[in-house]
């Protein structure tokens, strides 16, 4: 109710009286948020460490995680053929794949055509049942909304079936029918998936994390918590040298030239003629890059692109060292490598052992002052920040993963986050020193959080607390105690590639670990889960997702190729809905083959809870921001009532 002495209040209705100028726009309002608030909650996705797998990414937000092919089974069981049902299922996922394969098989194309509407339609009003009719048009194509919103609505079939008719036969006589029916099924996977959370690690090893931002982008409603992959990435495009020359080495190691130089204009160019230089009659052969995706645009020799690799990877471990250097509160002196080498003997010291180098040859490393870059270097790193920092795209990108994106998330009663909460072997928050305060749990995400965002927008540090949140001992998004890549490229003994694990991850197989993490962030274990990525799930080695008695689930299943053989899976997904919340157990992606032909393998959705009740808006997020909005309506009507503010018509 508005109080007539508050001045601040009043300012605030009036305000208000601008979009609502009159008693009966703001009850009509009133009652359209009352009717939302008695609506069935969205459906909510979660998915982590998508890694640039790009085709297998926008198939999951397509199908919907399976929940599109679930609904066709439903709906269509008892009339359709299996055969059919597939067809139908494989049109929503790859719209234009499948209307290019039925071009080759059906004698006619039209028809088949027709019939597709009338499913597509049937199955768009499954998934659209749980919202205002305003919402649904809101989800189309503003090119196709009018038609899309008659067909949805055409209830009274005995007396529209021609008009119903009509317009399906006009949309073939037009030749539309083909943008209509893609129209139709990107409809519907925006319908059916509400909210998607994407918790952490879009970026690295796989093709193509810049098609995955494009999507992301343009996708309706969607949220961040930042992975040690994306910091590093946020780092490099504030221009951090360690940061840019992570990146690089990164994705020249997994082949992914297309990225890098088409997809994010990044020149390369400089390098690879400072590699041939300095490398040219060098093998180079522990760096030879993985090659999980063939380049289409910018194909790189393998010998190339390895002398490339180890150009910009010695480089790397300079500027890395020279940030250590700087930062003797990141504790992070035992990474401090290149100064242990011993080119003659062929040696390198780590720890208490010598060991014997893979490739000796560091002809750019002056024993004298090994983490200092040479002329060239400098002006190879130069040249690398300002294609970073004058990329279009990717500064693009970046701000989308600022704006949308934080450390950690809460919402709907559940905590979203990458890596971990640095705990201790005993089970307490790990206190971390920084800027002279000691912080831990909640108070340490919240200082991250914002440290990172001032780097970023000011430049203040250089970029430097990123690096260290890619690699850090401390850092909740790394949850290691080392990052060892120069022992995997430079020594053969395993044992010292070894990355050891934060206790959280044993811990957190504790009930009452998790439920201490759960009232850290204010959450009560009665009602909140933890959402967790950043730890690939090793089902084949009869590994759960599922810890902590119920209270927290590993979502990263591996949806990258470069895990598949250690997980056995290809990904989950975390699917909470009205009614329960579930797993979606995805297997490796099949894409379109030579002949046309694809093959979709439905995943495993499992239920992990039911719900005591069916969940609907008033109990969500959105539910309390409605009721807000809500009560300062009504103060708003109370006050044209009273005179206190003139109505306008």
């Amino acid at each position: 109710m508005a109080k007539k002495n508050n001045t601040a209040d009043m300012h605030y209705l009036e305000l208000l009286a601008k979009e609502f100028p009159n008693v009966r726009k703001a009850s009509t309002e009133i009652v359209n948020l009352n009717a939302i608030l008695s609506l069935p909650k969205g459906t909510e996705y979660f998915l982590s460490d998508l890694h640039g797998e790009h085709e297998a990414f926008i198939h999951m937000v397509q199908s919907a995680s399976g929940v599109i092919h679930a609904k066709i089974e439903e709906i269509f069981g008892k009339t359709l053929s299996e055969t059919e049902r597939r067809s139908l299922a494989s049109l929503v996922y790859d719209a234009r794949a499948e209307m290019a394969r039925r071009k080759e098989t059906e004698t006619d194309f039209d028809e088949w055509c027709r019939i597709s509407i009338y499913r597509l339609i049937e199955v768009c009003k499954s998934v659209s049942t749980k919202y205002t009719r305003s919402k649904v048009r809101k989800r189309m194509p503003k090119t196709s909304e009018y038609i899309m919103d008659e067909l949805l609505n055409a209830d009274d079939e005995a007396n529209r079936s021609h008009y119903y008719r009509e317009i399906i036969n006009s949309l073939s006589r037009c030749r539309i029918a083909e943008e209509f029916i893609a129209e139709m099924t990107q409809t519907i996977s925006r319908l059916a998936v509400d909210r998607l959370h994407i918790i952490g690690d879009v970026f690295d090893r796989g093709a193509h994390p810049d098609l995955i931002m494009d999507y992301l982008v343009k996708f309706h409603d969607v949220d961040f918590q930042w992975g040690n992959h994306d910091i590093v990435w946020m780092g490099a495009a504030a221009g951090n040298s360690a940061c840019i020359a992570n990146v690089i080495r990164m994705n020249i190691s997994y082949n992914n030239f297309d990225m890098l130089e088409i997809g994010y204009g990044i020149n390369l160019r400089p390098l690879s003629a400072f590699a041939l230089s300095v490398y040219g009659d060098d093998p180079c052969g522990p760096f030879r890059p993985h090659i999980l995706d063939e380049n289409e645009y910018d194909p790189v020799e393998p010998a190339l692109a390895a002398k490339m690799h180890k150009a910009i990877s010695v480089i790397q471990f300079k500027l890395e060292g020279q940030c250590i250097k700087s930062h003797p509160e990141y504790g992070m002196e035992d990474r401090l490598l290149l100064d242990k080498t011993d080119a003659a003997a062929g040696t390198v010291c780590v720890g208490d052992h010598v060991y014997p180098m893979r490739d000796a040859f560091l002809p750019t490393v002056d024993p004298a002052s090994p983490y200092e870059l040479t002329a060239p270097e400098k002006e190879l790193m130069n040249t690398l920040e300002a294609s970073f920092l004058k990329s279009d795209k990717l500064q693009r990108h970046i701000r989308f993963l600022f704006s949308h994106g934080a450390m950690y998330k809460i919402v709907n009663g559940n905590l979203l986050y990458h890596g971990c909460i640095p705990m201790t072997e005993s089970g307490g928050f790990e206190e971390c020193v920084f800027d002279g305060q000691s912080l831990s749990g909640r108070a340490y995400m919240d200082y991250l959080d914002a440290r990172v965002r001032r780097s970023f927008f000011t430049r203040d540090d250089g970029g430097d607390i990123m690096w260290y949140l890619w690699n850090g001992s401390k850092s909740p998004l790394f949850g290691k105690a080392r990052m060892t890549t120069f022992e995997r490229l430079f020594v053969e003994d395993k044992a010292t590639h070894k990355e050891s694990s934060s206790p959280y991850y044993k811990l957190t197989n504790d009930r009452a670990v998790c439920e201490k993490i759960l009232r850290e962030f204010g959450l009560s274990p009665e009602s909140s889960h933890i959402l967790n990525g950043h730890v690939p799930v090793k089902i084949k080695d009869g590994e759960s997702p599922i810890k902590g008695d119920g209270l927290l689930f590993f979502i990263d299943g591996g949806i990258s190729k470069a895990y598949q053989k250690q997980t056995g899976i290809a990904g989950y997904t975390f699917i909470f809905n009205s009614r329960f919340m579930a797993l979606s157990e995805h297997k490796p992606y099949s894409p379109l083959s030579e002949d046309g032909t694809q093959v979709f393998d439905s995943p495993v959705i499992r239920t992990v809870e039911h719900l005591k009740r069916r969940m609907t808006v008033k109990d969500t997020d959105i539910g309390s921001d409605l009721e807000q909005k809500i009560s300062e309506l009504e103060a708003l009507v109370e006050a044209f009532r009273e005179g206190a503010i003139k109505e306008k018509y």
